[in-house]
């Protein structure tokens, strides 16, 4: 019996879209936001905006081997600012800002279709929900949830960056397992990924995983195809399937 479900957040409760100019634009605020704080970055956003995006792929290729996640400080300072020299001039708080306008100016956010339905009908189940996100910010997740008016339905929230690993490491999902009050014969994963959010949730043995199609992310799956690629029970197109889906699941559980 279902009576847990933990979220990936971008991608999967929400889409997450990027365009040249946006990517430009969060570069010229970067420069601009380490200028206050006395960082001075001699390069024009154009170019500044192909080194973020350089530096920020060589850190996720990083994570992606290891399954460690840094704290904010340490990825801007050590990664994505490393050609700069800024040392320990960059303050925590700033660091934290600069991690979540990442993904939230960056990129082009919305809420998937059905978001707000969902969450109320698994929570009218009697569902525990919680997010276990791969994230440089603590507060992004937060964020969004609230800015999207459903933050009172889930529980807890777990960031990599807080808990110093990052999927598809069985320990993350382990943690908020322990942390939401649940064990992995009861709990269902949503994600759109198969090499982080299907690898795993199948890692961590739960007891059912979907994956929510997001054709924008299948360059980050190419390496998971094939017979021997890791599967999920389910493959949706809409968040309105899935109560439906862990009804069905519970009903025959009875049987």
């Amino acid at each position: 019996m279902i009576d847990t479900v933990l979220f990936d957040i971008g991608g999967t409760l929400l889409t997450q879209r990027r365009d040249h100019q946006r990517t430009v634009n969060y570069a010229r605020y970067i420069i601009y936001r380490l200028s206050e704080h006395g960082i001075r970055i001699d390069t024009q956003p154009e170019e500044f905006a192909q080194i973020l995006n350089s530096r920020a792929e060589e850190y996720k290729h990083l994570g992606e081997r290891t399954c460690r996640e840094y704290p904010s400080v340490q990825v801007w300072r050590d990664f994505f600012l490393k050609d700069y020299g800024i040392g320990v001039d960059l303050p925590a708080p700033l660091a934290e800002e600069l991690s979540f306008t990442y993904d939230y100016i960056r990129l082009d956010n919305r809420p998937r279709e059905g978001l707000l339905g969902m969450s109320e009908k698994l929570a009218s189940m009697g569902m525990k929900l919680g997010i276990v996100t791969n994230t440089i910010s603590k507060t992004f997740a937060a964020h969004m949830l609230k800015e999207y008016h459903v933050e009172k339905y889930y529980q807890d929230i777990v960031t990599s960056c807080e808990f110093g690993i990052r999927k598809p490491d069985p320990d993350i999902f382990n943690h908020a397992m322990e942390r939401i009050g649940s064990v992995k014969e009861t709990t269902c994963y949503v994600g759109d990924t198969i090499s982080r959010d299907v690898l795993g949730s199948r890692n961590a043995g739960l007891a059912l995983v979907i994956r929510i199609n997001n054709p924008s992310i299948a360059h980050r799956d190419a390496g998971f195809q094939g017979p021997d690629a890791p599967k999920p029970d389910f493959t949706i197109d809409r968040l309105d399937e899935i109560p439906q889906i862990i009804g069905r699941f519970n009903r025959k559980e009875k049987t």
